[in-house]
């Protein structure tokens, strides 16, 4: 079975402000991908969270639409503690509490989450997490990416 890695990151300026999103799909895996496909979106009013979050749906997304993808080994490594421990972990007892906290408060972004575990459920995948501003070639790429993103 083929390998599919995926790195993702968001940005904001300001929290809300205008933010970004990023991801680098490293086809092969990443040890040696035989291709790297960058992508990467903006809005001009959001938060930090809700670009991480659609770095990861816009990522999966792309790799759902694609059979051959579709049908791979994937790994997404997010920067994110919130997103990976939100989809990981959180997101059992919120589904069973009716999209709310453990402190009875709505979700925050709940569109967005379950967008993200509809994806989860296409696709056989595990979730990594990575130091973000750490050295990590594909983190800073991403960076890069959803920094830029949110200055258009």
């Amino acid at each position: 079975m083929s390998q599919i890695t995926i790195y993702t990151d968001g940005a904001c300026s300001g929290n809300p402000g205008p933010g970004g999103w990023g991801c680098v799909i490293l086809v092969g895996g990443a040890d040696n991908p035989s291709k790297e496909i960058e992508m990467s979106g903006g809005e001009k009013s959001t938060t930090n969270n809700r670009m991480e979050l659609m770095a990861a749906i816009q990522s999966l997304s792309r790799v759902a639409q694609d059979e051959e993808m579709k049908a791979s080994e994937v790994t997404l490594i997010t920067d994110s503690q919130y997103v990976k421990n939100g989809i990981t972990q959180w997101i059992i007892n919120w589904k069973k509490n009716g999209w709310k906290t453990a402190s009875k408060q709505p979700v925050k972004n709940q569109d967005l989450w379950i967008k993200l575990d509809e994806l989860t459920h296409m696709l056989n995948l595990k979730w990594d997490w990575v130091k973000g501003h750490a050295g990590n070639k594909y983190n800073e790429i991403c960076d890069t990416l959803a920094t830029t993103a949110a200055k258009l």
